[in-house]
């Protein structure tokens, strides 16, 4: 009698124990795809003004490929990767290398650890850009949309240009003795669209922090906006970490690039 009530126990705890894998391992297992496009606009200015509209539609023709690009995040409850699709550029019919020495690597995000871990390649030397996530403060709206079949809510922020794009260059980033001042520091809007249907806080590119995955972006005059979701994919993808390139911060990179344009820009002016 005391054996039938221990095994009754024992297989009771056992079902029990299954009941709680089969209900838990959905939650361990979720993972998911979503597929981004970007789409930037371009002023061609004063520069532009030499132009007949002809000559600016071919121009922004042959820049387009440039101008639009697609993405893709991989995700599972803590981490994510994100990356570009690679494509032929679409003047040379090669990929555009040059380029990528001031364009986002494959980006890996884990929000448990808050860290993110980039590759960069500049000019032949490749680096692991190691540091934490961007904060944000968001701010909450009560607005909401539809982006194909999910409901969406819309949140607002306000953040430094140069912390976005952080492995970008230009000339004006350079220091020089009047720009140390908080004021002077450029700062970017940013609208995003969120749904907690897919309750993940993940997102494209620097992006992330809201009760649900961001599905449109839009920061300056780059919007990134999810055309299709795959939850729970046959086939699993398992998210890795890179690994190898030389370890920096975002900080150390940022003066790794603008040493080696100064350095560019000197020996030009030396041959004149």
């Amino acid at each position: 009698m005391k054996y039938n009530i221990l095994i009754n126990s024992v297989l009771g705890v056992i079902f029990l124990l299954t009941i709680n894998l089969k209900d838990t391992s959905p939650i361990n297992d979720f993972q998911g795809k979503a597929y981004y496009m970007s789409k930037s606009t371009m002023s061609l200015g004063n520069f532009g003004a030499r132009f007949s509209e002809a000559q600016k539609k071919q121009i922004m023709d042959r820049l387009k490929s440039r101008l639009e690009k697609k993405y893709v995040l991989t995700f599972n409850k803590q981490e994510s990767m994100f990356f570009e699709e690679e494509k032929l550029d679409g003047v040379s019919g090669a990929t555009d290398s040059w380029g990528k020495n001031f364009t986002q690597g494959d980006q890996y995000k884990n929000t448990k650890d808050n860290l993110q871990i980039q590759n960069q390649e500049f000019y032949g030397k490749n680096f692991l850009v190691k540091d934490t996530l961007q904060p944000i403060k968001w701010v909450m709206s009560g607005d909401t949309k539809q982006i194909g079949k999910y409901i969406s809510y819309k949140a607002t922020a306000s953040l430094p240009t140069v912390d976005l794009t952080w492995y970008d260059f230009s000339w004006d980033r350079l220091p020089t003795n009047s720009e140390n001042t908080k004021e002077n520091i450029k700062m970017t809007n940013v609208e995003a669209w969120y749904t907690p249907q897919i309750p993940v806080s993940h997102g494209p590119s620097e992006y992330w922090g809201l009760p649900g995955l961001i599905l449109e972006i839009s920061a300056g005059d780059t919007t990134l906006l999810c055309y299709e979701i795959v939850l729970n994919p046959e086939e699993k993808v398992e998210i890795k970490a890179p690994k190898k390139g030389k370890v920096v911060t975002k900080n150390e990179y940022q003066k790794i690039i603008s040493e080696k344009m100064k350095e560019f820009r000197d020996n030009r002016r030396g041959r004149r």
